[in-house]
């Protein structure tokens, strides 16, 4: 692999063959129960469906299968949100290597029972994504771990790039592809292989209101971090814009778009009640945009959406949901 911090199409489709016998192909999904409220033909991606529960696994293991085995021999070492740590300890179980995963006290109790679960040596760190990339990387020097980062690393990006040319496959004429936004890996892959692909497709970012660093980095044309908030969207939770993603956002994706925490919650109801999917507020960004109109579309457009995890605690959902105890 070349030392390039961008992915190309050609890298795309050898992750796509690299991955081929380990991961879904997760199905396309006419969610026409939601046309009406969402003013398009709407179409949805559920990688809740993927192994683990979510999309991670793909960049994850494209780039742990494309490392030398002497690389890895010492383990892996990374820091998430939680499902990049569930992939990664996925990844890690079946190449029988250690992983160590440096998660923030916040993450939700079933992310780190989840990752624990696949064999995992969980650390939880208080602090901010600088200050756990920081302590990542000490512990890494110390015991000569292979670090995996989440969204910068371009063969963790052509991993979750595999998503776009499977939408491309399944719904050749669709017109319009939403993906959620946060650090940027997810949404930099799939915009390459769908503008590389065919240019014609429009692109949208779906970022929360509360955390919407590219969304101001676009205005201000230039990387801007912004004070961390809490968003229901735990999944897209950053202050500062990827540095590899930001250019690949910036020449790719023709629009951001702001979402507030209300219409996330409406999006994951949505679906649930119209498509019988649960899904994480993170993946549920997208419905939510539509549903808030925030996205310009016509009746007749498809459209499809990006529902990028699944993983989150049953107690919470049924807050959302308004469930009974």
């Amino acid at each position: 692999m070349t030392m390039r911090n961008y992915p190309t199409i050609q890298d795309i489709h050898e992750a796509q063959q690299r991955l081929k016998p380990h991961v879904r192909h997760t199905p396309l999904l006419r969610a026409d129960k939601i046309d009406k409220a969402a003013g398009c033909q709407l179409y949805l991606k559920p990688e809740t469906l993927q192994i683990t529960g979510a999309f991670k696994i793909r960049g994850a293991l494209n780039k742990a299968l494309s490392l030398p085995r002497e690389e890895i021999a010492n383990g892996i070492i990374a820091t998430s949100s939680g499902n990049h740590a569930q992939a990664l300890a996925y990844a890690a179980r079946m190449l029988g290597v250690k992983v160590i995963l440096v998660l923030p006290v916040t993450t939700p109790k079933i992310k780190i029972a989840n990752t624990e679960a696949l064999g995992a040596e969980v650390i939880l760190f208080d602090g901010d994504n600088a200050a756990r990339w920081r302590k990542v990387y000490e512990i890494a020097e110390g015991h000569n771990y292979a670090v995996i980062h989440g969204f910068e690393d371009p063969v963790v990006m052509a991993g979750q790039g595999t998503i776009g040319c499977e939408i491309l496959e399944d719904l050749e004429d669709v017109d319009t592809v939403i993906v959620p936004l946060g650090g940027g890996g997810l949404i930099s892959g799939i915009a390459t292989a769908i503008k590389e692909t065919k240019p014609s497709v429009r692109v949208i970012a779906a970022e929360p209101a509360l955390t919407p660093k590219y969304f101001y980095s676009r205005k201000n044309r230039e990387r801007t971090s912004l004070p961390l908030k809490n968003t229901i969207a735990d999944g897209l939770r950053l202050s500062v814009p990827g540095q590899n993603p930001y250019p690949i956002i910036e020449k790719y994706v023709d629009e951001i778009i702001l979402v507030e925490d209300e219409h996330i919650i409406a999006g994951m109801r949505a679906l649930a009640k119209d498509a019988k999917l649960i899904a994480e507020p993170a993946a549920s960004i997208g419905i939510g945009a539509l549903l808030a109109g925030s996205i310009d579309v016509k009746p007749d457009e498809k459209v499809c959406a990006v529902l990028s995890g699944g993983n989150w605690d049953l107690g919470d959902l049924a807050e959302i949901y308004n469930l009974a105890p």
